[in-house]
């Protein structure tokens, strides 16, 4: 893999697109199985070509069987081959830069309630995976093949249940694929998935790092003290809670200069800086670089 700043071709747009969950019309919503032509159809059909970076708002894996496909999830090029599977999480920037090519893969697109809240806790890990792309050995990959054929084969099934159960049978065969990934993406984590305070600290962040990045505002918000998120982020990443917001900001910061036109004052509005020379200062203290330099480096 490659760091990735190249923009699509032609002129930036002036903010990311964001990508809903549709169901196909005349089946249940929580999981559609398609392939990557198929998926290149429903995007042109929402004129958000595969080839231009979006912002899909739900779950989209991509298990490739035989060729290879290319793609970008926000600043990371991958190339995924026979056996890999990429898993892009709600929120992050996707892009194939080559559309769908000639790959043969299957495509799972489910939002963020579909799965189970046992298989919730098991997988939030999986948001702060290092890796996109999982490359399993063989005997991995065989068992995950059996379990998304046996998906794959359900989910042509709707007749032959009834609604709760088809719905269940799904559910509980994409729970096994989730869980064996997540820790296929990182076998040598031993952290757990974060505690309540941190899930909700997380959660919280991601709804208001455009207004606040201070870690006394969400505890206030959430009733625990700064303390207590600064011990449950470190307990969940590693890192502090203050940490954590600055990355967050950082990555909001990223994705909008290189995949839009807005300048930098109006970036660093967007992510919650009053001024810019102090968005600038800030930037530059974790970059080594101004925000118009490093979109400079993402020109083609």
């Amino acid at each position: 893999m490659k760091e990735n700043g190249q923009f699509a071709a032609g002129r930036r747009p002036s903010g990311i697109p964001r990508v809903s969950y549709r169901p196909t019309p005349g089946r249940p919503p929580g999981l559609e199985v398609l392939d990557l032509p198929g998926l290149a159809v429903r995007a042109a059909g929402r004129e958000l070509p595969l080839t231009l970076p979006a912002r899909p708002d739900f779950h989209l894996i991509v298990a490739v069987r035989g060729g290879r496909v290319a793609c970008s999830v926000d600043f990371t090029s991958y190339t995924a081959r026979a056996g890999d599977w990429l898993w892009v999480w709600p929120g992050q920037v996707l892009r194939f830069p080559d559309g769908p090519g000639d790959c043969d893969a299957t495509v799972l697109v489910f939002p963020t309630g579909f799965p189970s809240a046992a298989t919730d806790v098991l997988i939030r890990d999986g948001e702060h995976a290092p890796c996109r792309l999982v490359s399993p050995d063989a005997a991995r990959q065989a068992a995950l093949l059996r379990y998304l054929d046996a998906l794959v084969d359900e989910h042509r099934e709707l007749p032959g249940l009834a609604l709760e159960a088809y719905i269940e049978t799904l559910r509980h065969l994409l729970s096994v694929i989730l869980i064996r990934l997540v820790h296929l993406a990182d076998p040598r984590r031993t952290r757990s998935a974060g505690s309540e305070p941190f899930h909700l600290f997380r959660q919280a962040v991601e709804e208001g790092f455009g207004r606040t990045h201070r870690v006394e505002d969400y505890a206030a918000r959430l009733g625990y003290s700064a303390r207590t998120l600064t011990r449950a982020t470190r307990a969940a990443l590693g890192c502090g809670a203050k940490r954590y917001i600055d990355d967050r900001v950082l990555l909001e910061a990223k994705r909008l200069l290189i995949h839009t036109s807005l300048p930098p004052a109006a970036v660093s509005e967007r992510v919650g800086f009053a001024y810019p020379t102090v968005f600038s200062a800030f930037f530059r203290q974790r970059t080594g670089m101004t925000p118009t330099e490093f979109r400079s480096l993402a020109k083609p």
